[in-house]
């Protein structure tokens, strides 16, 4: 379980792919503090720790989450917003994110807004929703949404998420990973197996 608040932006040192599996090794300041078999949140996907060396770590991405977010993307040298797990004791300063990417969704749009910045991204129609003033994860990072549309929406970024996060690398055309409000997830299920028991 993960707040959407990123720590910082880790560096991708090496990808190898096995099969249809593709390992990370990433580079970060807390690397040191890593145990094997301790969650972390990569650009919103929670991935296992599976060794350390060298001040650097690995996890390792299976096929599904290659297709389900932009992981597949990255190159040597990319910058990856990293967050570790929540404690329970600890505030929860964004909003409750699963780690669990539901689709990517790519930047068509950013504005500058005297010190701050718009982004637009648009995605696939399905079941996913964004609602005005609701909770969005963009490549991990815990946003409110302004100008919800049916497959689009805006956040606005600050400058010290600007900085701290890959967000400053982002142009048009730059493919991200999304993970929706888990509530609302729950409510358009609801609805749609009422709606399908009342056709019955």
């Amino acid at each position: 379980m993960f707040s959407g608040i990123v720590e910082e932006t880790g560096i991708v040192t090496k990808i190898r792919k096995e099969k249809e599996n593709v390992h990370f090794t990433l580079s970060c300041s807390f690397t040191d503090a890593l145990k094997i078999d301790q969650s972390v949140s990569h650009n919103g996907v929670c991935l296992t720790v599976v060794a350390l060396k060298d001040n650097t770590y690995t996890v390792t991405a299976v096929q599904e989450t290659l297709i389900k977010s932009n992981l597949g993307l990255l190159k040597v040298n990319d910058k990856v917003n990293l967050e570790r797990s929540m404690k329970p004791d600890s505030l929860l300063d964004g909003h409750i994110v699963q780690g669990h990417v539901d689709q990517t969704a790519t930047c068509t749009k950013v504005e500058e807004a005297d010190g701050s910045w718009y982004y637009t991204f648009e995605y696939e129609p399905g079941e996913n929703v964004t609602v005005e003033k609701g909770s969005v994860s963009v490549n991990g990072v815990s946003l409110t949404v302004v100008n919800s549309k049916d497959t689009s929406f805006q956040v606005a970024i600050i400058p010290f998420t600007y900085d701290l996060t890959n967000f400053h690398t982002f142009k048009k055309g730059s493919v991200v990973n999304i993970e929706f409000d888990i509530i609302g997830k729950y409510i358009t299920k609801i609805v749609k197996q009422q709606l399908a028991s009342q056709e019955k």
